[in-house]
């Protein structure tokens, strides 16, 4: 690589390129640059070259070209070592432009504005930065582009030890991430704009836009190398927008199951608490405060609720740490944990505590998940039942009592992998049968679990809630000899008549839904 003499410089973010370019102007490059970037470069001292009187033409249209110029692109675009490219560029005058220090407009912190407008934001459309950036990545041989400030200390350090030459390495590097760049703001441009034009939520071409949060210590199983990234749209609620407070750094499985904790747990508003055991919700429960719903939830199932992940609704106070503390736990999220609390809690080192400002906020948007050659999209379940809305299909009415019994449990069972049958009594998990291949296997696991955890007293009275429809009546069979009352579930099934049957013969409350939950 031949040393640098010539550079552009052209920056929204300005973090540390007075210092670069004083590192560049000690190797005597020459600096050409536009705007507030040439303005604040020479107010630091720096020599700089106007780029409209480097190409002899001034800005125009209100700055909308600038530096889109035969002088600029194809100094970047002339490969050095084509006698056809270096004739072409004596014949015009152009100059190599050996460095290209680019970064693009803020689109993304400006949509992300509520009052901006669709005006507005298209006039933050970068078109000349990304064009430069392109120019200077295709010919990355010959030229180094930049295009993340956070590159400026490891290039100056390469400059100052290779006497003003970047290396091959280093260029192709640098054009690799100009890419990324480029391609995820054209994403983030197309994720913007496509809604405007309404029609299907679904769009023809699906645009992503992800960056990288933070590497993991593996995935799933220690095998497997792993990686979490953010959404850059996620809203305040995303658990990608959580906090840690403490603890060892989190794993691919601690991501999934804080997931599922907090989407349970936002069901609710009464003080709350969801115990995760490998996605499912292995305790919940609600109580007067929430040192209770935790102490209610862990009773559900004590013996899974071990190592598991909890979903607290309320401040974490000391009671409630202290409660915590006698068990062990992977990982706690809460909206906020009081100061006595995160000394009890802070004497479990590995013990990781997750805090979210937007912790009631249910995010909105697509549920996207990997398939081999592709992905499957749908949007988010987040369908509410209102309770009163539900058909009664028995002969018995419920009372009050069973309409909130039965309003907590459906909206625990949505959040169970399927098939998923529960059981509770006074707004508390006491037994739960998950991801059967059968719906009546589900049924005789949630009894197992009910009589292993001392529930089985607990039993009569109680109500079961079912993700999708009976389809036959055994399951229902099962239940009424178990001692359950009343019962939540879609329907929807050809043997509806008959489960509805049973339910009478059993004296049991039934509503139907109208909607069911899978979980996959």
């Amino acid at each position: 690589m031949p040393k640098i003499e010539r550079a552009i410089v052209s920056v929204t973010d300005k973090t540390g390129v007075v210092d670069f370019c004083k590192v560049l102007a000690k190797h005597n490059v020459e600096i050409l640059s536009t705007g507030g970037t040439a303005k604040v470069l020479r107010e630091a001292g720096l020599k700089v070259i106007d780029v409209s009187d480097y190409t002899g033409s001034p800005e125009v249209m209100d700055g909308r070209l600038k530096t889109i110029h035969p002088m600029i692109e194809g100094g970047m675009l002339g490969i050095r070592s084509n006698p056809s490219h270096v004739a072409d560029m004596k014949r015009l005058g152009i100059k190599n432009i050996d460095m290209v220090i680019v970064n693009l407009y803020a689109f993304e912190k400006t949509v992300a504005d509520p009052k901006c407008s669709l005006d507005h934001a298209i006039e933050n459309i970068d078109i000349g930065g990304p064009t430069m950036l392109r120019a200077a990545a295709k010919n990355h041989q010959d030229v180094t582009v930049v295009v993340d400030s956070g590159d400026y200390i490891c290039l100056a350090e390469e400059l100052d030890k290779n006497n003003g030459v970047i290396s091959t390495d280093t260029n192709f590097k640098l054009a690799v991430k100009v890419f990324q760049t480029t391609a995820a703001y054209d994403s983030a441009i197309a994720a913007y704009l496509t809604p405007k034009i309404g029609g299907d939520v679904f769009p023809d071409k699906l645009t992503l836009q992800f960056e990288k949060l933070q590497d993991l210590r593996y995935g799933e199983n220690p095998h497997q190398k792993a990686c979490a990234y953010r959404d850059v749209q996620a809203s305040k609620g995303a658990l990608t927008k959580a906090r840690q407070l403490q603890g060892k750094e989190l794993s691919f499985n601690n991501f999934i199951d804080l997931e599922a904790a907090l989407a349970c747990v936002r069901e609710f508003t009464k003080p709350a608490c969801v115990i995760i055991k490998h996605t499912n919700p292995c305790g919940a429960a609600v109580g007067k405060n929430i040192s209770d719903a935790f102490i209610r939830a862990k009773a559900s199932d004590p013996v899974s609720a071990f190592g598991g992940i909890i979903g607290l609704n309320r401040e974490v106070d000391e009671d409630t740490a202290k409660a915590i503390g006698e068990t062990f736990f992977e990982c706690i999220i809460a909206p906020s944990f009081s100061n006595a609390a995160m000394q009890i809690l802070g004497a479990k080192k590995n013990l990781r505590l997750m805090t979210l400002d937007g912790f009631n906020e249910k995010p909105a948007g697509l549920d996207i998940k990997r398939i081999d050659g592709g992905i499957l999209v749908q949007d988010k379940d987040t369908h509410i039942t209102d309770i009163g809305s539900c058909k009664v299909v028995t002969k018995k009415e419920p009372t009050q009592t069973d309409k909130d019994e039965l309003d907590f449990a459906w909206k625990v069972v949505k959040h169970i992998k399927s098939n998923a049958i529960l059981f509770t009594k006074n707004e508390q998990i006491i037994g739960m049968g998950a991801g059967q291949t059968s719906r009546v296997d589900s049924v005789k696991i949630a009894i197992m679990k009910a009589k292993a955890n001392g529930h089985e007293a607990n039993l009569k009275g109680a109500v079961v809630a079912s993700d999708a429809f009976f389809p036959f009546r055994d399951g229902l069979d099962e239940t009424a000899r178990a001692g359950i009352t009343a019962a939540i579930q879609p329907g929807g099934s050809v043997k509806d008549e008959e489960v509805i049957n049973a339910a009478n013969e059993h004296g049991m409350v039934m509503l139907f839904t109208g909607n069911r939950h899978f979980k996959h």
